[in-house]
């Protein structure tokens, strides 16, 4: 790793005195490059002229692919061994479990261990359960059991591993690059998914179930070969590995799941953030359920056109990547407004008297879905301290744990009492005033903390000024 002090400067030659009449040229400090687009904006996929993000990006793909291979037939495979829906279900959240239970510690994890050790030794243990797995499957001794306790690892991996291969990419490009490198990782996603359904399909029928982890496992190892070569373009900061001094009374180890739990509590900017995503989470974003429910209800049309609906959404979803990659510094206010406007359109989405008047209404909320998905993790993944944003992503991973198992059940019971239109449209304008009235109530008290008594005078000059109103400012 290069060193990071900064190289020597060489002094410049200046004259000891100006000629008369005559002024000393100003020195301007040269400007950094900027990659731009074709219309002058930023370059959607400037993130790529990083080798080491080109080198990420196509594992990325690899592993993705294998996730989706997997993913596809493990639903299957569940309702094969059990002939229960209710216990495919439950394996999905055995799985889904640690992530809720002990994702805080996780994120303590990576904090505390380099990023590339971390990512590596993560993703070769995830690939050693889809190598077990596939093992036990081609002999036919996979049980319930042996499934659920899979299953369980396989979400306690997760728990290090999610956060760790999110900040190790963001680790490969400069700050700037942070949006245009996620929106990549979006598109990335969609392929892979594509790609890892289709030939899902085909190792299933030619080679058996087993061929799918089996396939999983290798592209896991390839990303766990890749990650030693790759080179980070800002060295990802962590706590000090010496002795650490004691905590004072009152005060978290440093280090620790709860300092991480302490440190998001305390900064509104997060706060903010999981509280819209949440509401969009659980009111807007499972359109899986509520659409499918609108497109073979009230409109009377078949899987097929919810078929179309879904390859619709894929599209705007890679689309809104496009557009997401061009952002530099994105706020918590963009994805405020994204969200609200994400909910006026699922309102009218929800009362389409047509098929064809849907997929024109889905087309643009799957565009601000990405872009506002973009949005949010680059400002959750660049806002904390380099050294806290492993805990701050573990505190994300159970939160939003939280919302994903909760969103469907809501969902259906709104179902059974206002119907899908009813719901779609509930749904949209609860997102739209929750946001509408945080950014007011945002807005108040801005203007009341501005407001200075008139009695108590500018301070004096030696006044020191105090750490909390310094944050605040920043």
């Amino acid at each position: 790793m290069p060193s990071s002090a900064p190289a020597p400067v060489r002094p410049a030659a200046v004259p000891s005195a100006a000629p008369a009449g005559r002024r000393l040229p100003r020195l301007r400090p040269p400007r950094s490059p900027r990659r731009r687009g074709p219309g002058g904006g930023p370059a959607p996929w400037r993130s790529l002229r990083h080798r080491s993000m080109r080198w990420w990006s196509v594992a990325n793909l690899v592993s993705n692919a294998g996730t989706w291979m997997q993913l596809t037939v493990q639903n299957l495979l569940v309702l094969q061994i059990t002939g229960s829906a209710a216990a495919t279900g439950l394996s999905l959240s055995v799985q889904a479990a640690p992530g809720l239970l002990v994702g805080m510690f996780g994120g303590a994890v990576v904090d505390r261990w380099p990023r590339k050790v971390t990512a590596a030794v993560s993703q070769a243990a995830l690939g050693l359960v889809a190598f077990t797995t596939a093992a036990l499957v081609a002999f036919g001794e996979l049980n319930v059991g042996i499934l659920m306790g899979l299953a369980a690892v396989t979400g306690l991996i997760a728990t290090v591993d999610g956060p760790a291969c999110a900040l190790l990419g963001n680790d490969l490009v400069p700050t700037e690059d942070v949006p245009s490198a996620i929106a990549v990782g979006s598109l990335v996603h969609s392929v892979g998914r594509l790609a890892g359904t289709a030939l899902a399909g085909v190792a299933v029928a030619f080679l058996g179930t087993a061929s799918a982890y089996a396939a999983n496992g290798v592209s896991f190892l390839f990303v766990a070969a890749v990650i030693p070569f790759l080179r980070p373009v800002q060295a990802a900061l962590r706590a000090p590995s010496g002795p650490r001094p004691a905590p004072a009374a009152g005060r978290h180890r440093p280090g620790s799941a709860r300092e991480g739990l302490a440190f998001f509590a305390r900064r509104p900017r997060l706060v903010a953030l999981a509280g819209i995503t949440g509401l969009s989470a659980v009111f807007g974003r499972n359109y899986g359920l509520t659409l499918a429910v609108l497109v073979t209800g009230p409109l009377q049309a078949g899987a097929a056109a919810f078929g179309t609906v879904s390859t619709v959404l894929a599209v705007g979803g890679m689309v809104g990547a496009v557009l997401a990659a061009r952002l530099r510094s994105p706020s918590v206010r963009l994805v405020g407004a994204l969200a609200a406007a994400g909910g006026l359109l699922q309102v009218v989405a929800g009362f389409s008297p047509s098929l064809a008047i849907l997929l024109i209404m889905v087309l643009p909320m799957a565009v601000v879905e990405s872009v506002s998905d973009t949005a949010g993790t680059t400002v959750l993944q660049t806002d904390p301290p380099a050294h806290m944003r492993g805990r701050v992503l573990g505190v994300w991973r159970s939160a939003s744990t939280v919302w994903g198992l909760m969103g469907p059940p809501l969902l259906g019971l709104l179902m059974e009492l206002a119907g899908a239109r009813g719901t779609l449209a509930a749904g949209g304008l609860i997102i739209a005033g929750a946001v509408g009235a945080g950014a007011l109530l945002h807005r108040r008290r801005g203007a009341s903390a501005a407001v200075v008594p008139e009695s108590a005078g500018p301070l004096p000059a030696s006044a020191p000024a105090r750490p909390e109103a310094l944050s605040a400012a920043a």
